[in-house]
Parts: C-alpha cells; sequence; structure tokens
C-alpha cells in the first residue's frame, strides 16, 4: 500500500486589508468618535479621547481620518446610509401613493426627533458661524441626499400621472415641513425631551399627507398604482 505523495496545497491566507482600508477598522473608530462627540459635543472632543473610546493608536486613527471635521462628516454620513435606507423602505410599502408617503412622514419624524439626530444637528448649529464649511459639509451628506431621494421618487410619480409637481426639489422640502408641523423644532430647542407616541406620529403624518396631496393630486388614480422605490 503506497502513500498518495501528492501535495496538498497550502490554506489561501487572509487577505490584509490596505492601510486605511479595513472596514471593521473603520467601523470601530466611527463608534468610538460618536461616543466621544455625543458625550463631549465638537470642540471639547479631542482625538486623544476618540482614540481611548475606539482603542486605537493615534497613528491608526490619523491613517484613516485627518481631523476631527472628517471623522464627524463621516459619522453623518454613516448614519445618512442607515437613514436613507429607512426612508428607501417606507417608499415601498404595500399600498398606493397616500400610502407609502404616511409612512415616509412617519419614518421621517421619528428619526428627525431621535436624540442621536438631535444632538447632531445641535453640535452643527452651534458652530455654523464660525466653521460654516462643516455646516455645509454636514448639509450635503444628510439634508441634501434625503430631499434628493424624495425628490426623485416625486418627479417619478408626476411622470406617471399620480401627482402634479412641477418642481419635485421644492415639494419635498415642503413635505418634510409637513410631517414636522413644528414638532421637530420643539425636540431641537429641548421643549420636549420624551419621543412622540405612535398615535401623534400617525396624526402628523397623516395630516401632512392630507394637505400634501390636496396641493399636488394629479388626473391618474393616485391609489391604484405608485412609482417604484
Amino acid at each position: 500500500m503506497t502513500q498518495d505523495s501528492t501535495p496538498i496545497p497550502d490554506a489561501p491566507l487572509p487577505r490584509r486589508h490596505a492601510a486605511g482600508e479595513d472596514p471593521q477598522k473603520r467601523d470601530q473608530i466611527l463608534a468610538g468618535a460618536w461616543q466621544e462627540f455625543m458625550a463631549k459635543g465638537f470642540d471639547a472632543a479631542t482625538m486623544n479621547g476618540i482614540c481611548r473610546a475606539a482603542g486605537v493608536s493615534k497613528g491608526t486613527l490619523y491613517v484613516y481620518f485627518r481631523n476631527k471635521e472628517d471623522l464627524f462628516v463621516a459619522l453623518v454620513e454613516h448614519r445618512r446610509a442607515q437613514i436613507t435606507e429607512q426612508l428607501r423602505a417606507a417608499l415601498a410599502v404595500p399600498g398606493g401613493i397616500e400610502a407609502r408617503l404616511t409612512a415616509y412622514a412617519a419614518a421621517m419624524i421619528r428619526m428627525q426627533t431621535s436624540a442621536d439626530v438631535l444632538r447632531s444637528q445641535r453640535i452643527v448649529v452651534a458652530m455654523a458661524e464660525r466653521m460654516p464649511d462643516l455646516a455645509r459639509r454636514f448639509y450635503d451628506a444628510g439634508a441634501r441626499q434625503v430631499l434628493g431621494g424624495l425628490g426623485r421618487w416625486l418627479a417619478e410619480a408626476e411622470e406617471a400621472g399620480l401627482l402634479h409637481i412641477p418642481n419635485p426639489e421644492r415639494a419635498a422640502q415642503q413635505f418634510i415641513e409637513l410631517a414636522m408641523a413644528g414638532v421637530w423644532r420643539q425636540f431641537l430647542f429641548g421643549l420636549r425631551r420624551d419621543p412622540p407616541g405612535q398615535a401623534e406620529i400617525d396624526s402628523l403624518a397623516a395630516d401632512a399627507v392630507r394637505i400634501f396631496m390636496a396641493a399636488h393630486r394629479g388626473s391618474g388614480q393616485a391609489e391604484a398604482s405608485s412609482p417604484e422605490a
């Protein structure tokens, strides 16, 4: 009986990420930065504090991010991606266009009144005058992306004859303002602290859709079909 002398190939080694390209390490840094920013605000947060919270060296931190501003904007972009997916899913719920707009409005209200979003907004507002570039990057990474997504969906509804919307981008802004109906400012300025209950969210969303549809309902059967999410 002979032994098989065929060499056994070595198992492939795990791929090593290039400097600054390991997604797990990047997420680890972002998690630590979020803790530091939310606990201390932008000005009092330090790169050393972020290193301690993230459990990384300063050298590793600077491989991924140049400064606090880059870190903060990256956090906004990371959070925006999660929010965008939630809002996209709302526009794909079963039902007609009013049902989808109602789901979108409810998701937007929950997001805008969440503690994390309010805290990040307050940080940016406090620094807007002396750091206008940070405020612009914050807006571009968050609000502009959200408005763009809703605007494109409304434009598709216009093309399908479900809505009459000459200016989809402006209509998107108006719809979000209707959904907030003053409640967001109460939370932003600390006049309210407990998150709105489901009944209030449902009422605000329904009112926003009712007013919006009264102004923009198209000639087609609005409840018969909807644009694709």
